[in-house]
């Protein structure tokens, strides 16, 4: 995906996140990724936590063809006209007048608003500051597996070639707080992002 070009479309949305459609089935965000969409006088920034794609026709429901995706471009490529990709995204904060604030925006994103990725540069800005770990784990009840979210967030920050060791102490100290000084699990997660240094 071209950085600041939009790719999909917000379909449903509140104050805490947004479903999108892209506009291509086989253009995904990266689990993890930050994304933006414009709203009256801010973008929001938010982080990508599902991803989904089927088809948009009940009737034409995707089955096994035992062929490759090459072959059936050949074959059957009427049946890629029929697939959809949707993801929800969760509100870590937006930009206003220059300042970034790690909070809800004060309205949701528009239904049909334009979603972009979020630039190398802004999204060094953003992450710079470790408030945003606030409103993550405060979209806990919304995640599947947080730690996993978190996870993707680091190595999406280390594909911006954001020096995670610099970050990581900081980070760390802010994710101990949040979950309650629980040892077992902050020793579970360390050893795991021990794999993307």
């Amino acid at each position: 995906m071209d950085t600041n070009k939009p790719f999909a479309e917000v379909l449903e949305s509140s104050l805490s996140g947004w479903l999108a459609q892209s506009w291509q089935w086989d253009t995904v965000p990266p689990y993890g990724s930050m994304v933006t969409v414009p709203a009256t006088t801010r973008t929001i920034f938010a982080v990508v936590h599902q991803i989904q794609t089927g088809s948009m026709d009940p009737v034409r429901y995707p089955f096994a063809y035992q062929k490759t995706e090459e072959e059936l471009r050949v074959l059957q490529p009427q049946i890629f006209e029929f697939l959809k990709t949707t993801f929800s995204c969760l509100v870590l904060g937006y930009q206003e007048k220059g300042h970034i604030y790690y909070m809800l925006a004060p309205e949701p994103a528009k239904i049909h608003a334009f979603v972009s990725p979020l630039s190398a540069e802004n999204a060094k800005n953003f992450f710079a500051c470790h408030n945003y770990l606030n409103m993550l784990l405060g979209h806990g009840a919304q995640v599947a597996n947080l730690d996993e979210l978190l996870l993707a967030v680091l190595k999406y920050l280390n594909s911006l070639h954001v020096t995670l060791a610099d970050h990581l102490d900081p980070f760390m100290q802010r994710y101990s707080l949040l979950i309650g000084n629980d040892y077992r699990r902050v020793k579970l997660f360390l050893q795991r992002v021990e794999q993307l240094l």
